[in-house]
């Protein structure tokens, strides 16, 4: 997912954030993307004028910073790429299967 720009790529890291409990939003306005939290939500916020490559690259930021407490939630290639963004979150999973 990490190397490419596609649609396809952004619906899976939307996915991605949906399943982690995280809401993305697309909003007219001159700022910089990234996430925050209104009033106790997850809300992760994009310009809607950036281009789908930008999307990608702004939505692989967040993931690599953003608080996750579990990602048991995921499916196995969700983990996968979790845990290549953020290694650091190995130590508090389960192993995972091997890829076949």
């Amino acid at each position: 997912m990490r190397n490419s720009f596609s649609k396809g790529t952004l619906k899976k890291l939307e996915t991605l954030l949906m399943l982690l409990g995280y809401t993305v939003r697309y909003e007219k306005g001159q700022f910089k993307s990234g996430y925050c939290i209104v009033k106790n939500r997850n809300i992760v916020v994009l310009n809607r004028f950036f281009e789908t490559k930008q999307r990608v690259i702004t939505l692989n930021s967040v993931l690599a910073t953003m608080p996750i407490d579990d990602i048991s939630v995921l499916d196995d290639k969700s983990k996968q790429y979790i845990l290549s963004l953020r290694p650091e979150l190995l130590e508090n999973q389960l192993p995972l299967p091997l890829a076949s």
